[in-house]
């Protein structure tokens, strides 16, 4: 028994000895790690959404905006500036990211100014063909538009009762011009005026018979542009009945926006093609720049006279125009331009991102001042330098990197504050007389929506009216700078709506419009009714687009019947 409690005991001090070299320096070399590397400690783990990176969690689980997991977000890079950020290169790829190192002189067609417009008639050229008596027209000989006339051509044959009383009066004249020579002079010259020929005086006199329906003949050559009278009409001397164009030169007028005026004079080369005719280019000269603006659209006509011998030139086609760099324009040459991809817009600001470091994928947000846009390109006044490399496309994926590490980023101008759970990116708040105000338009604008899930384009209309009629006389001087921004947009948008006739253009505006509802929708905190915001991923070719129902069922405003159930709920207003 000695013996064996002699062995337990032995047995026992071993184990110790063993477990104290096992596990005791083991934990005494976490520890030491621990002391070497105090941050691990402290970091905690984030959690992100892949498709709404303003989401920011402590804890894995599910997109409060869609419903996907949650994954972990990339720890911040080190070395690097506080408003700079680092990507990983196989975001770089997956994201398609591609930059351009921009400088002067970049590119001869960066200084071309692109215009649109359509084929007119050369209002110089045309010319109206009247009646010279009173009368009703028995015969309409040229009655519809696009008619290819003859001078001399019969137009159409008029009864006029004035025509037949001068008739009668030159053949009693004629019996009494040997007598009253100066009658007889005065009474052709009567019939003159209304353009009788001297032949058709001399039937009339010789015969001594009465004509009752006179001819019309056409003074020019040319196509019917529009036909202004018809059989059976009751006409007045001097009352057209055709309007006749010469083709042989038509107008290409172009609308030259507001920014570009400027740059366009009169004499200035233009390159035109026709849509028609996409290997034929004309060049011809600026003709005409309309003094006056048209405040509707904010363009002024730019127009150029082409000669149109064969008449390949049809009025209404579309027609392209590219003009040039001259003296005007030289100066814009020396300023930096960029590709309109590369710059986003959030009203009040335009910014850039660029690419700091030539060996690594760091960016940072950069605002810009813009002067003027030509076609796909934006002249840089403020903000970037020669040899500064700017994001050109992915754009959006960068900018939603930078929100995602709490850097300046387009809708986080300092920076810094990471969206957590379901805030949104900038706090909205609106007074509760602002919103019992708004509270009404939201009647006819859910009766508007319902109308584009119709398709019904004339309803649109019907209701965006309504809605402007109420939103226009919301006076909202407590509102502050961002709020006031959302709702000068949704008003100025909604307008477009009331004045776009097409389906496809109403829906279009719906989607900016909507952007801005949705924005301030949030800042309300008195509503009755539950508002789901939902979200159609196919709309705006692909870029998805919202809108605001009081009905979880999707029915999509975008697409009508075509996908009517596409999309989802990403957002609850209550």
């Amino acid at each position: 028994m000695n013996k064996n409690g002699i062995y337990i005991g032995i047995a026992l001090i071993i184990g110790l000895l063993a477990g104290y070299f096992i596990f005791g320096t083991n934990n005494a070399s976490v520890q030491q790690e621990k002391q070497n590397h105090p941050e691990e400690e402290i970091a905690k783990v984030m959690w992100t959404c892949s498709m709404h990176p303003q989401i920011m969690q402590e804890e894995p689980g599910d997109c409060p905006i869609c419903g996907m997991d949650l994954i972990p977000a990339e720890a911040s890079a080190e070395g690097l500036a506080a408003d700079q950020f680092k990507m990983t290169e196989n975001a770089m790829a997956l994201a398609n990211i591609q930059t351009t190192i921009v400088g002067e002189n970049q590119s001869d067609s960066q200084n071309i100014i692109t215009l649109s417009g359509k084929i007119n008639e050369n209002e110089e050229k045309n010319a109206i063909q009247a009646s010279y008596f009173n009368g009703r027209i028995e015969k309409l000989s040229i009655n519809y538009k696009g008619q290819e006339v003859k001078k001399g051509q019969k137009l159409a044959t008029i009864y006029s009762p004035d025509l037949i009383a001068a008739q009668q009066e030159l053949i009693t004249a004629s019996s009494l011009k040997e007598s009253q020579p100066q009658l007889y002079r005065a009474v052709r010259n009567k019939l003159k005026l209304w353009k009788l020929s001297e032949k058709q005086i001399n039937a009339i006199a010789s015969s001594g018979k009465v004509q009752e329906n006179f001819p019309v003949y056409a003074t020019v050559s040319g196509t019917v542009a529009e036909v202004m009278s018809a059989e059976g009409d009751y006409i007045k001397q001097g009352q057209p009945i055709l309007k006749i164009s010469n083709l042989t030169t038509v107008w290409a007028e172009f609308d030259g926006y507001e920014n570009q005026i400027s740059r366009l004079k009169k004499g200035q080369k233009i390159t035109i093609s026709a849509n028609a005719y996409p290997n034929i280019q004309i060049e011809t000269t600026i003709s005409f720049i309309d003094p006056v603006l048209n405040t509707n659209s904010r363009t002024a006509t730019i127009r150029a006279v082409l000669n149109n011998q064969d008449q390949i030139f049809k009025p209404g086609m579309f027609v392209a125009g590219k003009v040039t760099g001259t003296a005007a324009t030289a100066t814009a040459t020396k300023k930096i331009i960029v590709p309109s991809s590369a710059v986003l817009w959030t009203g009040k600001r335009s910014v850039v991102y660029v690419k700091t470091d030539a060996n690594s994928p760091v960016f940072e947000m950069r605002e810009v001042a813009l002067e003027n846009t030509t076609g796909d390109t934006y002249t840089i006044l403020e903000g970037l330098n020669n040899g500064d490399e700017i994001v050109t496309n992915g754009v959006f994926t960068i900018d939603a990197a930078a929100q995602l590490q709490g850097k300046k980023s387009m809708m986080n101008k300092k920076g810094g504050n990471i969206v957590k759970g379901h805030e949104n990116h900038a706090d909205i708040a609106v007074s509760k007389s602002f919103q019992q105000e708004f509270l009404p338009a939201l009647v006819p604008y859910l009766k508007m929506k319902d109308a584009l899930v119709q398709s019904d384009s004339n309803q649109v209309t019907v209701f965006a009216k309504k809605m402007f009629e109420i939103l226009k006389n919301i006076k909202a001087p407590d509102l502050g700078n961002l709020e006031k921004d959302h709702f000068t947009k949704t008003l100025s948008i909604l307008e477009n709506i009331t004045k776009s006739k097409k389906l496809e253009d109403q829906r279009a505006h719906f989607v900016t419009f909507n952007e801005n509802m949705v924005q301030l929708i949030t800042g309300f905190n008195s509503l009755e009714t539950t508002f789901y915001i939902q979200k159609c991923p196919m709309a705006n070719t692909n870029k998805g687009a919202v809108w605001i129902s009081t009905e979880k069922e999707i029915r999509n405003p975008y697409f009508g019947d075509a996908m009517l159930t596409c999309g989802s709920v990403i957002d609850t207003i209550n």
